[in-house]
């Protein structure tokens, strides 16, 4: 699972290895659940769903939101959707069936290492550029104000047997890693049918990334003192994600 990575923010950066102009709005440094961040599109996908060729950036939220949750909450524990069953789970299935695909571009994703007995964050890198993770995304509508606000998932497979990202997370625990795409499947990606979106939820070559410790920095003493600051680097004192089966 990953809760953590640092966004493609950087307009050149977009645009040579996605082809998108950086959308308005601010965005931090690192994202974590509840956080904004950009994330690709085809164009005009909101009004056109089978329109074939292009992309378009969007800035949404970390976090799935299926049209019926009722607040922004939801959010903290659909940021990674299990490809297997995205086409049932009541919170992903309604994104999968429409087509609703989308690309979450990422410098780095964060995953932790627990060889040394401790969690110890991790950098997973792409040798050749910055990863586009394949992913849902949706139009949540506040039911109190109306407000239109986009928000996305990555999509997660299996990684018991791969060299890199089966050294993640506690030991015992399945091993996942978020699917990451060959740029020369960007668009395929983003056109695909139904049936051919299977295709796509494959493990990246752990010959083409590269992996390093890269711990948070500590918390200050005065970032102690004010908990309900909204550090940069940090994510905000959520619960962790649950294995519930409505989100698995």
């Amino acid at each position: 699972m990953c809760s953590n990575y640092k966004p493609v923010t950087l307009s050149d950066r977009l645009l040579a290895h996605f082809g998108v102009v950086r959308p308005d709005g601010e965005t931090p440094v690192e994202t974590w659940p509840g956080y904004r961040a950009p994330f690709i599109v085809r164009p005009d996908a909101k009004e056109e769903a089978d329109k074939e060729q292009g992309r378009e950036a969007m800035v949404g939220q970390y976090g799935l939101l299926p049209h019926w949750s009722k607040d922004l909450m939801l959010g903290r524990k659909t940021y990674n959707c299990r490809s297997e069953t995205a086409a049932e789970k009541p919170s992903f299935r309604e994104a999968w069936r429409k087509r609703r695909w989308c690309i979450v571009p990422a410098e780095e994703l964060y995953e932790p290492c627990w060889e040394t007995g401790v969690a110890v964050r991790w950098a997973i890198r792409r040798i050749a550029g910055p990863m586009g993770v394949a992913g849902l995304w949706g139009m949540w509508i506040d039911p109190k104000t109306s407000e239109r606000l986009p928000t996305f998932t990555m999509l997660t497979v299996n990684a018991d047997d791969h060299p890199l990202y089966k050294r993640f997370h506690r030991p015992g625990e399945e091993k996942r890693m978020p699917v990451i795409l060959h740029p020369e499947d960007f668009d395929a990606w983003l056109s695909c049918s139904l049936d051919q979106a299977p295709s796509f939820m494959r493990q990246f070559p752990a010959e083409l990334l590269d992996a390093e410790p890269s711990p948070l920095p500590p918390r200050t003493t005065a970032a102690r003192r004010l908990p309900r600051a909204k550090p940069k680097s940090r994510p905000p004192d959520l619960p962790g994600p649950e294995p519930d089966d409505l989100f698995s």
